[in-house]
């Protein structure tokens, strides 16, 4: 019997990732990702996938990012009834990122009712929080290293990532063979996390390409951050930092209670964590100590540092505090959230700063900042864009080219396929040349909807 894999995710650009493994009647999704960025893409969202969510045995996620996770709770609508297999770090995550995100989608379909922006009357959301509830009572938490057996013949093993709490590279054995994915990778050098196991032994290897035709500079995040904050501080504006709720919201924390520990920031700058998210996110690292770089008190220097903003009231009166800040705010890709009203407060001013924190995908709000644009269209309207635009090129928690590369030579012996995959199309051919020039393997970039046999 042969074993296939289909792409119907992350192939040709770096969300929405979904791997349909086939053997012998079975079928295993591997990560269940929403896509974001550009309308085309994010129209694939609403359209039934070319499977039966109701055949699909088990998925495994890789790690709790929504470009991972957040089409679980429309696959359970659509009636998937198997397990939901990850780590206990993820299943924590995704206990908090579901719920949030198909809260902000209900949010902004209100929004765009009350307001009148829509082109769809009414507007509705992708998935309800109901969805989302119904999907969590899927997930079966299991232990990095200990193998599992997510459908009767398939073994299942993690092993660290990386990259975000719970992030797992996945090793999927069946007929005979075996699919290492790398889900996303992390840094050696990360300020937070820890660096990549090494890989097993793989017949085939699905390894993203988020940053693979990119090298990261020498200089650390909190280098890097600290004379943007100052800067900003010295002219008495408003920081805004768009982030993802997990990783680099609690990365971007770190930093700042670091330069103000280094007395290279004020101690009383004010901080605001606006995201219940990032916020309930933050609170894990506790739970998961050893996990992480971070220590105890670490993890509570920087709680201390920063001003949680929990309620919407609470979030608007974090505009009636004049003078300097910084303002954490979701998402990170300004896609949608609170970060949105905080933009249109303070982009029209050349005091003020949006600080981009990582990647930004094509079609996104932060891609559209990061190319200079002269305005940013927000909830139907166009504002202009006066503040001063900066790109952290040190904050990416996604290894860079020369770390894949370093990771896929770790492989023992030589995989017979590599796929490359969760990458826009220059990162992922850049580094495909790469691992047939200087790793002499054949690999491919697979298209969106194609099936291999591996």
């Amino acid at each position: 019997m042969t074993v296939t894999i289909q792409f119907l995710g992350g192939a040709g650009t770096v969300t929405g990732s979904k791997y349909l493994l086939r053997h012998d009647g079975q079928q295993l999704l591997v990560d269940c990702g929403l896509f974001q960025g550009y309308k085309a893409l994010r129209l694939r969202n609403r359209a039934p996938l070319p499977v039966v969510p109701g055949q699909i045995g088990a998925v495994v996620l890789t790690h709790a990012h929504l470009d991972h996770s957040g089409h679980l709770p429309l696959l359970v609508r659509e009636g998937f009834r198997g397990k939901v297999w990850c780590t206990h770090a993820t299943r924590d995550l995704c206990e908090i990122l579901l719920p949030d995100s198909a809260h902000l989608q209900e949010e902004d379909a209100a929004y765009a009712n009350r307001h009148g922006y829509s082109r769809h009357s009414p507007a509705l959301p992708l998935y309800t929080v109901a969805d989302a509830e119904h999907a969590l009572r899927l997930l079966r938490p299991q232990p990095v290293y200990q193998p599992f057996e997510p459908l009767r013949g398939w073994r299942v093993q993690f092993f660290g990532a990386g990259h975000i709490l719970g992030a797992a590279q996945v090793l999927v054995e069946v007929g005979g063979r075996r699919i290492l994915f790398s889900g996303d990778l992390g840094r050696a050098d990360d300020l937070m996390m820890l660096p990549p196991d090494p890989p097993p032994q793989a017949d085939a290897v699905v390894v993203e390409s988020t940053y693979g035709n990119r090298q990261h500079p020498d200089t650390d995040l909190i280098e890097e951050l600290a004379p943007l904050m100052a800067r900003v501080a010295a002219r008495g504006g408003t920081a805004v930092v768009p982030v993802f709720a997990v990783g680099r919201a609690q990365a971007i924390l770190h930093a700042i209670a670091q330069l103000k520990r280094q007395h290279l920031l004020p101690a009383a700058l004010p901080v605001y964590l606006d995201s219940p998210m990032a916020i309930h996110a933050t609170a894990l690292l506790e739970r998961h100590l050893g996990e992480h770089r971070l220590s105890h008190h670490e993890v509570q220097q920087m709680t201390r540092t920063v001003k949680a903003a929990m309620t919407p009231d609470e979030s608007k009166a974090i505009a009636r505090h004049h003078g300097p800040k910084v303002i954490l705010a979701g998402s990170g890709m300004a896609t949608g959230g609170r970060v949105l009203h905080h933009l249109k407060l303070y982009l029209g001013d050349h005091r003020h700063m949006v600080i981009l924190t990582g990647y930004q995908a094509p079609g996104t709000r932060g891609d559209t900042l990061q190319r200079g644009a002269a305005s940013l269209r927000i909830h139907g309207e166009d504002w202009p864009v006066r503040a001063e635009v900066a790109q952290l090129l040190s904050a990416s928690a996604h290894a860079d080219g020369e770390g894949l590369l370093a990771w896929l030579r770790a492989i023992p012996g030589q995989p017979r396929h590599t796929f490359v995959v969760h990458g826009e199309p220059d990162a992922a051919d850049t580094l495909r040349c790469r691992i047939e020039r200087e790793l002499r393997r054949t690999a491919l970039v697979p298209e969106h909807g194609a099936v291999w046999e591996v």
